[in-house]
């Protein structure tokens, strides 16, 4: 990814969460995202000198199709190696099915290893089981741990899923 991926990867965020997420994530929190303020956001963390997250954007014939984010495990993750994150996933919902998700995920996991990660988590919503079902594919298993994010007053539960690399 680079500077001139920020509108297109804001766009494949945005649209995928309300697209994946309609039913799960409260409308009105879906309806309130927009493209420019995600880019806004995304400018911001984009040019942090500090920032250790990697990003890869995959295209198509239609531009970019979607985008992962991932880096260094952000909690405590009991069990031995290095462990890795990946933080976000989205394609464009017009794609999904295609490939360009499996394709992104790959490619992170073969970078991930490269950096001497030796296992790796996520964690994805309970109740988005197209999802959950894409990560069991890809070798993750839920680990049994759980926490709770508040979206417009409603309480969802994020699920931890890990695998070894």
């Amino acid at each position: 990814m680079n500077e001139a991926d920020i509108e297109a990867v804001s766009a494949i965020r945005v649209r995928g969460w309300q697209s994946a997420y309609a039913g799960i994530v409260p409308q009105t929190y879906l309806d309130a995202m927009t493209v420019d303020s995600d880019a806004s956001r995304r400018r911001e963390w984009f040019g942090d000198p500090h920032r250790q997250s990697a990003d890869l954007v995959a295209h198509d014939a239609g531009g970019p199709a979607g985008w992962i984010s991932y880096g260094p495990c952000r909690d405590e993750v009991p069990g031995t190696g290095r462990a890795g994150e990946v933080y976000a996933l989205y394609v464009r919902p017009d794609v999904i099915g295609r490939g360009a998700g499996r394709a992104l995920l790959t490619a992170a996991h073969a970078r991930m290893r490269d950096q001497g990660f030796e296992r790796l988590v996520l964690w994805v919503l309970r109740d988005n089981h197209r999802a959950r079902r894409f990560y069991e594919r890809a070798g993750y298993r839920a680990d049994g741990a759980a926490q709770d994010d508040v979206y417009d007053g409603r309480t969802l539960t994020e699920l931890r899923y890990r695998r070894r690399l």
